[in-house]
């Protein structure tokens, strides 16, 4: 009884430690402790996302089936600037965290000031792309008129306002890469738990602020996320953390310059490549009608509540790997793939079993419509079904991107989700008839097979040897 109350306690004080962020560097002492030290932070951070993700659609779903139809065609397209956001968030990582195991702070901080000015560039083109055609957007997708006339405010303020999306997945990167989890937590919570508290007023109305419906929703999201950059910068300009700009990093470094760009090349491919494919996807179940669409929004909203999570460890390892290879320790950052991949495994798979059990109950709480709960409780059961493949394959691809080896994930990529997935979904869903489910099935399967090329080319160990 007693060795089971020290352990608590144990457990207790290193919860409150891994909160504080007192230690950002994980190149020595025991894997286990890193892991959970890095972790906590990184989940707790994606919890909120998901959070977010969740009740976003919670209150839009109050507004119309259009409405959550709409947030799921523009989510379709987001996906394009979470891309470019999180495959140069995967060049500062690497980068960032490469140079913190080599103990050289400095260049870490020239590296994120390059990733920020990047991310600046894109972000303005994206910007005047979706402001001006947000209504030619919603209609490519397969959105209806009446969809169009009244969700198109939300597509042009979320694609108008991607900048304040791009620097929080970005600037959260480079702190985690520094190993300071904690602040990317605190800066997400901040930016998620605004958004939360400012939808319903702005998708409702309350007082002075009128009701601006669907469009609401996107509004608070960027003001929430605004505010959680601009804690992010002023952590950045403080000097108080591991990771500091001060006017000798605010120019352009060629050399560092050339390094993100190429990287983050190939993680920006690898993410598009996967969001594309969300987007065809997408376009085959629209064919289905508005139900079946608003259905898989919602399916997929509760898969990234516990999805997200899941990525906190997997960005854990990420870390892990560039200190580590950084120190000249790449059996270390090898081991820690390893034991985080399968406490991913383990978590996913209890979740799996409790959606598969009640996904209709789970999908009841953001619609009331018969036949979308239909759809939505279908496509979560399904996607759980290749959860436990995914929880490894989520955590190796993290573990070649910390290390600076971008290219193979996307390679892979391009083969389970382009010449795989797509092509499936298609002939499943239209060719041989087994409609909405058929391109479901073909998530599942996608899933199963990227894990195992995972595995294998992990294995291998050329990424060991990636120079960054």
């Amino acid at each position: 009884m007693t060795s089971m109350f020290d352990q608590i306690n144990k457990i207790y004080k290193y919860f409150l430690l891994a909160l504080r962020g007192k230690e950002t560097e994980f190149t020595t002492g025991s894997i286990n402790r890193a892991i959970f030290l890095l972790s906590v932070p990184m989940v707790l951070e994606m919890i909120m996302e998901a959070l977010f993700a969740v009740v976003d659609v919670y209150f839009v779903g109050k507004v119309s089936v259009d409405a959550v139809a709409t947030v799921g065609l523009t989510e379709s397209v987001m996906m394009m600037v979470y891309a470019i956001g999180i495959g140069l968030s995967m060049a500062a990582t690497a980068v960032v965290s490469r140079r913190i195991g080599e103990k050289k702070p400095k260049k870490a901080a020239d590296a994120a000031f390059q990733a920020i000015m990047v991310a600046v560039v894109f972000s303005i083109g994206i910007s005047i792309v979706g402001i001006g055609y947000a209504e030619d957007i919603l209609r490519l997708m397969g959105g209806s008129e009446k969809l169009i006339a009244n969700g198109h405010g939300y597509t042009k303020v979320m694609l108008g306002g991607n900048l304040c999306i791009m620097l929080l997945f970005l600037i959260n990167a480079i702190y985690r890469g520094a190993g300071d989890a904690s602040m990317a937590m605190r800066s997400l919570w901040i930016a998620n738990g605004l958004n939360i508290l400012l939808d319903p007023l702005f998708i409702f109305g309350l007082g002075p602020i009128p009701a601006f419906g669907v469009e609401g929703a996107a509004i608070a999201t960027t003001i929430g996320r605004s505010m959680g950059v601009f804690y992010q910068v002023f952590g950045l300009m403080s000097g108080r953390r591991i990771i500091t700009l001060t006017i000798d990093n605010l120019k352009f470094k060629w050399r560092t310059l050339q390094r993100i760009v190429r990287i983050g090349a190939g993680g920006m491919g690898q993410f598009l490549i996967e969001s594309a494919s969300w987007l065809l996807l997408v376009r085959i179940i629209s064919e289905f009608g508005s139900a079946a669409l608003a259905g898989y929004t919602i399916a997929f909203r509760i898969i990234v509540f516990t999805i997200l999570p899941s990525w906190g460890m997997a960005n854990a390892a990420a870390t892990l790997v560039g200190q580590n290879l950084g120190a000249g320790k790449p059996d270390r950052a090898e081991r820690s793939v390893w034991v985080t991949a399968h406490v991913n495994t383990v978590f996913l798979f209890s979740v799996s079993i409790l959606f598969f059990i009640m996904a209709p109950e789970f999908v009841s709480i953001f619609s009331d419509d018969v036949v979308t709960g239909e759809y939505g409780a279908l496509a979560l059961r399904i996607i759980c079904v290749g959860y436990i493949t995914f929880a490894y394959g989520m955590v190796i691809s993290q573990g070649f991107n910390g290390a600076g080896d971008t290219k193979t994930p996307t390679l892979m990529n391009i083969v389970f989700f382009w010449l795989i997935q797509i092509p499936l979904a298609y002939l499943l869903a239209m060719e041989w008839d087994f409609g909405f489910s058929g391109a479901i099935v073909s998530v599942s399967i996608a899933f199963a097979l990227h894990a195992v090329a995972c595995v294998w080319l992990f294995k291998r160990g050329k990424w060991k040897d990636t120079r960054v």
